[in-house]
Parts: structure tokens; sequence; C-alpha cells
């Protein structure tokens, strides 16, 4: 990765040429995206590009490690559904927080998922938010088995991989490949499939016909992305 610049108009600059590059990827895709219109989108000269990016290969780089990091951050969870003492509530924060993450950057995260194919660092990068992903639910998981809640002969690391590709595949299907879905209702299926499978309806798991009929009810929408 390119080194970052020292000083502090350096680094606006800097991020200023990241902000346009991912407008530049959404619009033209990677392949078409060419550094001059990378560089007039951030109102730099061409010259000026590379003081801070070696390649238009390495600015890509850079836009998916910020976005793979946003899409994990759940920055936007309530401290109250944070540290909630019912677990599915935290589930469902969770991937609430997720799939609208992931609706926000649906453009840029397609083209992430393109380049990841031939890219071995861009992979990388998405191979690191699976991994951090993946540890923060396996330790969640624990801590449920530990506290009694949780079936405590799931093998922990399988049930993340499982859970954790569950969601991902779910919201590429959703806003990339452009399945049909609602979000809310998506929000609660995964959720309630999330809790059975570590056995969480036993111990608390809402089945009110409240609940039950308004699922029902909601048709299945489209979201553009």
């Amino acid at each position: 990765m390119d080194s970052a610049p020292r000083s502090a108009k350096g680094r606006r600059t800097r991020a200023r040429l990241i902000e346009a590059g991912k407008t530049v990827f959404e619009r033209d895709g990677f392949l078409q995206a060419r550094i001059s219109d990378i560089a007039a989108e951030a109102s730099v000269s061409h010259g000026s590009f590379y003081h801070y990016f070696d390649s238009k290969e390495s600015l890509f780089r850079e836009v998916a490690e910020q976005v793979e990091a946003q899409l994990i951050s759940m920055a936007d969870i309530p401290p109250d559904a944070e540290h909630t003492s019912d677990p599915v509530e935290r589930i469902r924060a969770a991937n609430r927080s997720y799939l609208t993450a992931y609706k926000s950057e649906a453009r840029i995260m397609r083209v992430i998922e393109e380049v990841s194919r031939y890219d071995d660092e861009v992979r990388q990068v998405r191979i690191q938010r699976d991994k951090h992903l993946g540890s923060r639910t396996e330790a969640s998981i624990m801590r449920l088995q530990a506290d009694g809640l949780a079936d405590p002969r799931i093998d922990t690391s399988y049930a993340a991989e499982a859970l954790g590709g569950m969601v991902a595949r779910f919201a590429e299907n959703f806003f990339i490949a452009g399945h049909k879905f609602d979000l809310e209702m998506a929000v609660e299926q995964l959720t309630i499939i999330w809790a059975n499978a570590l056995g969480l309806t036993q111990n608390g798991m809402a089945h009110s016909p409240e609940t039950a009929k308004s699922t029902r009810r909601v048709p299945p929408a489209t979201f553009s992305s």
C-alpha cells in the first residue's frame, strides 16, 4: 500500500482521490476507469495522482479496504441494542447493520466482487473481512454457550463460518444479483435462522402472533442499489 502523506494538505488530497476513485469505479467499473477521470473528479492534475498512488490498482485496493472495513464496523448499532441482555436482539441489530451498510455500498461492492476474482490483493481484503467477522461471531457464540444460552454441541468455528457466510451471500444476492427481498423481512428471517441454528429459540426467541402476522404481510420488493 502507498505510504500516507505527512502534511494535512496531502492527507486531504489523498482522501479526495480515494473518494473520487470510488465514484469513478462505481460509474465506469474497474477496467474502464481511467486515472485522468479520477484526477479530474478529485480536482487534481493527472501527474499529482502519482504523488499518492502508484497505479489505478493500488487506489482501488485502498477503496476496497475502506469499504470492507465500513461493512463490519457496526458503527450504526445503538448502544442499547449492542449491550442488551437479549442475544436475539443483538443478532437482529448486527444483521440490520450489515445489510444496511451493504445496501449503501452495493455499487462499489459489485465492482469489488468482480475484481476479487482476478486480483489477489483485493481478494485478501475480502478474506480479512471474513476472518474478522468470523472471529467476532465465534467469540459471541462462545459467550452464549458459557452462559447456557446456545447449544453446547455446536462447534463455534464451524457455526461462525456457516452463519457469517449465509449473511454475506444473502447480501450479495439481495443487492448485487437483484433477487427480490424486503429489507425488514430479510433482517427478521436471517435473525430467526441464526437464533434457531444456535438453539436460542428455547431461551427467549419471540414467536408472538403479532410478529408472525406482520412478517407474513410484508410483500417482497426490489431495493435499488
